[in-house]
């Protein structure tokens, strides 16, 4: 999944990070490039604390919508991708069934996107109940 993220920098501060779809999830950084990477850190962590709790993955929205928000102003957009396979909320191996003209697709896909089938597929899955509660 990527999450948008807001970095603000005042004078005399570090590089704040809001993630405006985690709610209550900020971080920050001596550098715009350790603030980005603390965000991502601090959004694994608090997705997992999430999942721990029995709670529903935010699914991300584009940063255009929150751009909207007048509270955003002035801040500096990224995008930070959050593998949610690689969390560590145990996973279990499981065997599915899939049309093979299906699986081809999503390799091809998760290649060209440098990810795994299982993150894929979990990102997926948890997008779509996300959606259809």
């Amino acid at each position: 999944m990527r999450y948008a993220i807001v970095i603000h920098k005042d004078k005399d501060t570090d590089f704040g990070v809001t993630v405006p779809d985690v709610a209550g999830c900020f971080s920050a950084g001596d550098t715009l490039e350790e603030a980005i990477e603390m965000a991502r850190e601090a959004i694994e962590c608090h997705l997992e604390g999430m999942l721990l709790d029995g709670e529903a993955i935010p699914v991300p929205s584009s940063i255009e919508i929150h751009q909207q928000n007048a509270e955003f102003a002035g801040g500096v957009w990224a995008l930070v991708d959050i593998d949610l396979s690689k969390l560590s909320v145990k996973s279990k191996r499981v065997n599915i069934t899939i049309p093979e003209r299906l699986l081809n697709a999503v390799d091809h896909y998760a290649k060209r996107h440098g990810e795994s089938r299982s993150g894929l597929l979990a990102q997926a899955v948890t997008e779509y109940m996300a959606v259809h509660r």
